[in-house]
């Protein structure tokens, strides 16, 4: 039976459930309240957002399917084919998911995996998850890209470092001249070849779906319990504001998220609860030095 829109987005839907539930198990405290919400044109979706957890301060797993009229500033942004006058419909379904939490010994992360379609019979799937600690620990992050590795590797040998790199330029912020965190992986525009069919390709974004709880709680338990300082939560703060940069000039779903006409509240769901900028900031801490040494494009976590 051939895979249909339908059933991707049921998948995705049943992904935010289940992370949702395993990040509740982990935090402890925090519950996820749901917003259901209406798309203008077509479709709709949920926002789970989770406030004021014992380890996440702010927490969002958003599972979306719209619909509608394909604006024309966004099929210039995708540089679709125009050579039919034809009016384009779109439907794009996923689910997206950024993690703030209280502690900055716990790293922040984010995902997405998504899947678009026009009513031209182009498609593809697309997708990425990355790492953003305030304090870099080299154990830590070698375990994240292998997990990331091992998915990849189930599924095809050359995805891992394609997608890592692809990620190191992706998840960059040029004005700072500085990665956002330490990477992880970003794709985009998979549709099928000679070689893959878009099952296989489903098969991967599922793979690299289910990765995510089981990851990023572990992450959470051996962190969530570790002394800090005040000085360690004003370099948070001011982490999660190069995260703020990055999310509203940089970010491609952001920007997808307003050209289609989405949901204001669910697009910057992002966004951290409390984020500060200090003028001319200067590196003082040694924590600080060593983190800003390691936010650059193309270290080999995996060899730490």
């Amino acid at each position: 039976m051939a895979l249909t829109k339908e059933t991707i987005s049921k998948w995705f839907e049943s992904l935010q459930a289940n992370i949702c539930k395993e990040i509740e198990l982990e935090d402890e405290k925090g519950k996820f309240t749901i917003d259901v919400w209406s798309h203008a044109s077509g479709g709709g979706g949920r926002s789970n957002v989770m406030l004021n957890g014992k380890v996440l301060e702010k927490a969002g797993v958003n599972f979306s399917a719209v619909e509608g009229d394909a604006p024309e500033a966004l099929l210039k942004t995708l540089e679709v084919d125009r050579s039919s006058a034809d009016p384009l419909k779109f439907f794009a379904t996923g689910v997206s998911i950024v993690m703030h939490p209280k502690s900055p010994m716990v790293p922040i992360i984010h995902m997405n995996v998504r899947y678009f379609e026009l009513s031209n019979g182009t498609y593809w799937f697309g997708g990425g998850i990355d790492l953003t600690p305030h304090i870099i620990d080299k154990e830590q992050a070698s375990y994240f890209h292998q997990q990331l590795k091992s998915v990849c590797d189930a599924h095809d040998a050359s995805y891992y470092p394609k997608f890592k790199e692809w990620a190191d330029n992706y998840f960059f912020l040029p004005h700072r001249n500085e990665t956002r965190g330490v990477g992880g992986i970003f794709f985009d525009r998979l549709s099928e070849t000679d070689t893959r069919s878009k099952e296989d390709i489903f098969d991967f974004v599922k793979a690299v779906g289910e990765v995510f709880a089981p990851t990023y709680t572990h992450l959470m338990h051996i962190n969530k319990n570790k002394d800090f300082k005040e000085l360690h939560t004003k370099w948070q703060q001011l982490r999660r504001g190069r995260y703020v940069e990055f999310n509203l000039v940089w970010d491609r779903g952001t920007k997808f998220g307003l050209q289609t006409g989405g949901r204001t509240e669910s697009i910057l769901m992002s966004m951290p609860p409390l984020a500060r900028w200090d003028y001319d900031y200067q590196l003082t801490e040694s924590f600080e030095k060593e983190t800003s040494d390691y936010l650059k494009k193309g270290i080999n976590w995996i060899k730490h």
